[in-house]
């Protein structure tokens, strides 16, 4: 009679140890993915000119700008919901916070796309003089929601994740602390900008975004090379997937 053989407790802590590895792989390729936006900080500088409306000539690098943030919101949202399995395991709440807080900012990146590319229709519809008050609008809108979106957004997410990963042990704490260091001077700056103590696109703002991008990046390294540490967390998701093995 043929036996059916069930994996040994090592056979299934390897297997779990696999999928820990995939599932941090998959996570830092998709953190290292949300910084392929950065050209748009110049790709946008025409399209945020004066009279750009007025302007003629090809309009590809704005929509490719716009194609890049719109893969950076869809990798935001990846790297909560990639981890969200590891995490809830830390806190659940905590761990849905994160996803929610990552959603909401990808729909203000896609809202902020929006702006952009209604700017590059009206260029191409030959709009005229008469739609430089909207397009000045639009531009307008487009920074604000930056700077709630993608700056202040990410503070809450650098709390949120750098929490989790801060008590759960599962990467350097040192990473997290970084996080939290970014997340504080992100908000510093951005009540500075809407105080108009200073300007959103001064080199006084970017230094203090700095921080928290080396996090995200320096985190998406990490979990790309490294991977999961040994932790209670990890260790805990091996035991409860052990199965008694039956000949």
């Amino acid at each position: 009679m043929n036996s059916i053989s069930i994996p040994t407790g090592m056979e299934t802590k390897r297997i779990v140890s696999a999928a820990q590895r995939r599932t941090a792989l998959a996570a830092g390729v998709l953190y290292l993915l949300t910084f392929v936006s950065i050209p748009t900080l110049f790709i946008y500088g025409p399209v945020k000119s004066v009279n750009y409306i007025l302007g003629a000539g090809p309009d590809t690098a704005a929509i490719i700008g716009a194609l890049l943030e719109i893969i950076v919101a869809l990798a935001g949202i990846g790297t909560a919901v990639v981890l969200f399995p590891v995490l809830k395991r830390q806190n659940e709440a905590a761990a849905l916070g994160l996803v929610a807080s990552r959603v909401l900012e990808a729909a203000t990146i896609f809202v902020g796309v929006a702006f952009i590319l209604s700017i590059v229709t009206l260029r191409q519809a030959g709009a005229g003089a008469e739609a430089l008050v909207t397009g000045h609008a639009l531009v307008a809108m487009y920074d604000r929601l930056f700077l709630v979106g993608q700056s202040f957004i990410p503070a809450v997410n650098a709390l949120l994740l750098g929490s989790l990963l801060y008590q759960s042990r599962l990467v350097p704490r040192v990473l997290p602390l970084l996080g939290f260091i970014g997340a504080a001077l992100l908000v510093a700056g951005d009540i500075a900008v809407l105080f108009g103590l200073i300007g959103q696109h001064a080199p006084s703002t970017a230094l203090a975004a700095l921080p928290i991008a080396l996090w995200e990046f320096s985190l998406g390294v990490w979990l790309v090379v490294k991977g999961f540490k040994p932790s209670p967390i990890t260790a805990g998701m091996a035991a409860t997937s052990d199965v008694t093995p039956v000949r």
